[in-house]
């Protein structure tokens, strides 16, 4: 990386916004055309036939409930959007949080926040940001389209993913399907719903195209990876919200705009969010697993790595590994390049992160790897995560 690019990259004002307004200002280092991006908070289906809703993943299954089909030209709905703005809007709610922060004089103030989330389980399971329920949240209420409030509870958040499952005490409620990010194309419809700039616009509906995908932005606690770009209009509020395709199924978490451009929002692909809900589903809580290693995609790799060692175009870069951990113990080694996990191409960190979390502590994973231009397999056992 140049001297030049160094300076630009110091100079850039890269802003997350949490919640309903601006707490901070976080200097961060991006290229100079993503200059002010700010953590948005955003946040189908026509009235159709009722079926039920199961995200297949990795031969395991996750049953949310009821959810309705997007359907077009019954009537009711001229457009996709129309239709699919029938349908999603009453599975978004909208999250209002408070927290105790200290002034620089140390005494407490309370701060509140609106943010959005999206229904994953009839039985209240709700997907968000980790900006919006964090940990430090001492109280969030929880408002459905019926009018209902409820009381949260923050069940599972991660700040690396930004990603946080909730959960509230109701039966019956309406989920939206779950899609396949992995199939996501650049120019295929995106339709955001969730709450910009607070309650007074709750579930608003905005929509345009799948701009880019694989972006990766970093922020102040690390790298936001492998995102999904769209032009579809959000704003601050929004963060949690789902990003949905043609059929009204979610492709991805709202959680990112650029403030200085138009036009550019960032979605967490849903894929990620799947594994990670099928374990809490069932015992009620998640536990990371890893390889024990530290890795760069190929989107990532020029923030971290010189020139002359950015030469792969695929797969993962292994920049360090765990002493003791699953990957030393298979023989994987710094400057190896992860090309699969158990048969899956593995390009990005989220799909690395994707099929690693579907297992268990004591699991072996086959890692397909090149090094010095030969091509390698070892078998991985994963540990428990942090």
């Amino acid at each position: 990386m140049n001297d030049d690019l160094k300076a630009d990259l110091e100079k850039a004002d890269l802003k997350k916004v949490d919640l309903n307004k601006e707490k901070k200002h976080i200097p961060l280092k991006i290229f100079p055309l993503l200059i002010g991006l700010i953590g948005a908070v955003i946040g189908g289906l026509i009235v159709g036939g009722v079926f039920l809703g199961i995200s297949y993943f990795n031969g395991n299954t996750i049953v949310q409930g009821g959810t309705k089909e997007v359907i077009v030209n019954q009537g009711s709905a001229d457009t996709v959007v129309e239709a699919i703005a029938q349908v999603v809007p009453p599975s978004v709610v909208g999250i209002e949080t408070t927290e105790t922060a200290k002034t620089t004089f140390g005494q407490k103030q309370e701060e509140t926040g609106v943010g959005s989330g999206f229904i994953l389980t009839s039985d209240g399971y709700i997907a968000t940001n980790q900006h919006v329920a964090s940990n430090s949240v001492s109280s969030m209420k929880v408002s459905l389209a019926d009018g209902n409030t409820y009381d949260g509870k923050l069940i599972w958040s991660d700040s690396t993913l930004d990603l946080a499952i909730i959960k509230i005490d109701a039966k019956g409620l309406p989920t939206l399907q779950l899609g396949d990010s992995d199939n996501v194309v650049v120019g295929a419809l995106a339709v955001a719903v969730g709450n910009p700039m607070g309650l007074n616009f709750e579930r608003t509906v905005t929509s345009g195209i799948v701009s880019a995908l694989n972006r990766s932005i970093p922020l102040d606690n690390g790298i936001a990876e492998d995102l999904i770009q769209t032009d579809a209009s959000i704003n601050s509020g929004n963060s949690g919200g789902p990003l949905v395709n043609k059929d009204g199924a979610v492709i991805g978490i709202n959680s990112y705009k650029l403030t200085t451009g138009e036009g550019m929002g960032f979605a967490i692909p849903i894929n990620i969010l799947k594994p990670i809900l099928n374990e809490i589903v069932a015992t009620g809580k998640f536990n990371s697993t890893v390889m024990g290693i530290t890795g760069y995609d190929r989107a990532i790799a020029n923030y971290y790595l010189s020139d002359s060692a950015v030469n792969f175009s695929k797969g993962i870069y292994i920049a360090s590994v765990q002493s003791g951990g699953g990957a030393t113990n298979a023989g994987l080694a710094v400057g190896d390049i992860i090309l699969d996990i158990d048969g899956t191409e593995t390009n990005t960190m989220l799909k690395m992160k994707e099929i690693l979390y579907a297992k268990n502590a004591g699991d072996k994973v086959s890692v397909t790897y090149q090094r010095n231009g030969q091509t390698l397999t070892t078998d991985v056992t994963v540990s428990a995560g942090e």
